[in-house]
């Protein structure tokens, strides 16, 4: 099977496949059966969720992503210039390990959430400019904005959502109500 047929893309996608392949094989489910459930896995919602197009700016909800391991893999995979809206409550998290994904691939972030003290500091060493606020519908907006046709608004926040959501389920509702209400 080659990657191009991988119902996903990206490294991240590459090494679970891999992963996932090896039991079946050991219990020797036929490979045209493995084959086929790789080239047709339906994502999950808010897991890199593809949600509009708007004049050319795709606007993907990565809500699901709620620590920098995430985080990483979601904009390690993008080919597009991002303007990434993270941020919410932090657990812990050592954002600076972004910092070299956020040199190469983003070119604006919105802050969203009450306490993005550690995550802005992480930023303002990537010389990327940044901007702040605590709702959602503004996040959506600002993003809009700050793309240009051939963007990537990716909502993938790196952090827990109990700040001005319920859980990460009512933050990406919340990013698919605003993205299509622009």
């Amino acid at each position: 099977m080659t990657l191009e047929n991988l119902a996903s893309q990206g490294n991240h996608v590459i090494q679970v496949s891999m992963a996932a392949g090896i039991g079946p094989r050991i219990r020797e489910i036929r490979k045209d059966y493995i084959k086929e459930s790789f080239t047709d896995f339906q994502e999950l919602e808010h897991r890199l969720e593809k949600v509009a197009n708007v004049h050319g700016i795709e606007f993907i909800n990565d809500s699901r992503a709620t620590n920098v391991n995430s985080t990483w893999f979601a904009l390690e995979i993008m080919s597009k210039p991002v303007i990434w809206i993270a941020g919410g409550v932090d657990t812990g998290n050592d954002f600076t390990i972004l910092q070299e994904l956020i040199r190469k691939c983003v070119k604006a972030i919105i802050c969203l959430g009450q306490d993005n003290e550690l995550l802005i500091s992480a930023i303002r060493e990537t010389n990327v400019p940044y901007l702040t606020t605590q709702s959602m519908t503004e996040a959506v907006e600002l993003a809009y904005l700050a793309g240009t046709k051939g963007d990537v608004v990716l909502l993938s926040p790196a952090c827990a959502s109990f700040d001005l959501f319920l859980d990460y389920e009512d933050r990406g509702n919340a990013f698919k109500k605003a993205v299509r209400n622009l």
